[in-house]
């Protein structure tokens, strides 16, 4: 199977949807960490799913899903960027629990909030929160369509040891090209047939046949996926910038280096003394104090 998100509009309506499909993708962020398999199965619908918004709000920059809890598991956190790049990790938290086999997403990440940002190449930051009411992560992120995009939004997510998938419809507000009142629930009904095996295991074309076959599909042109990491040398710097002077001047005394890594794709990162005094200098931090 390839990696990639599929767009696809019923004629003569106003819904629309996008289906997309992650093997390699999603098996390079497993391969990096070492996550129980409930976690990797819900980092896996993370992963579907900012694939899918991001191709849906048409974000020409960087979108990130963070799933914020108190439960088992802390964090859960997938980005994507404007070349078709995801990544995605899991923070557990201290004297985590988790089961081996299924688990329940509210289970596992216990009361907390989602949080998705929009960070476009050009223009304002957006930050939309929507607390963790519904028992699965697809239920909390068509809440955050009905209050934030105030558009009706319909998502399956789904992932096993090796895959990942999902799909989306939305109803779009313009009116005047709809024809056909039905559409909405009827193709929503349709998709809820779907069956896990069906979603990971079907390439995306054959998907929308066996859904759709009475339906007028126009299906666009599908757009590849892959695992891709936003670190840099310059970013790690600005990160540890922000633990202040004192505190990386106290950490140089004890090393006479600094090593870091990302926790996205887990890259290391080495700098010297003079290497951290020149990010100071360049942020107006103060001169080390001589003794």
């Amino acid at each position: 199977m390839t990696d990639q998100i599929q767009r696809f509009l019923f004629e003569r309506t106003n819904v629309r949807g996008e289906i997309v499909t992650l093997q390699r993708t999603y098996g390079e962020v497993l391969d990096r960490h070492g996550y129980p398999p409930a976690v990797n199965r819900l980092l896996g619908e993370l992963l579907a799913a900012v694939a899918l918004l991001t191709d849906t709000v048409k974000l020409d920059g960087i979108l990130s899903i963070e799933v914020r809890g108190q439960g088992e598991l802390s964090l859960l956190m997938a980005e994507s960027n404007p070349g078709g790049e995801l990544r995605a990790i899991a923070r557990l938290a201290e004297d985590a629990t988790l089961p081996e086999g299924e688990a329940n997403f509210r289970d596992l990440v216990g009361d907390g909030h989602i949080v998705i940002t929009l960070d476009p190449r050009e223009g304002n930051r957006y930050q939309g929160i929507v607390a963790l009411e519904q028992d699965s992560l697809a239920g909390c992120l068509e809440a955050y369509f009905s209050q934030s995009e105030q558009l009706p939004t319909q998502l399956w997510l789904r992932a096993d040891d090796e895959r990942a998938g999902g799909l989306l419809l939305q109803r779009l507000p313009d009116e005047s090209q709809n024809q056909d009142e039905d559409a909405w629930e009827r193709t929503v009904q349709l998709a809820r047939t779907l069956r896990t095996e069906e979603l990971l295991g079907l390439e995306q074309r054959e998907l929308l046949h066996r859904l759709y076959h009475e339906e007028a599909v126009r299906v666009f042109e599908p757009k590849p996926l892959r695992f891709g990491c936003t670190c840099s040398r310059e970013r790690i710097g600005d990160a540890l910038l922000t633990l202040g002077a004192d505190e990386l001047r106290g950490v140089l005394a004890e090393q006479g280096e600094i090593e870091t890594q990302c926790h996205f794709c887990h890259t290391r990162y080495r700098f010297s003394e003079n290497e951290i005094e020149a990010l100071l200098r360049a942020q107006g931090g103060p001169p080390p104090v001589l003794h």
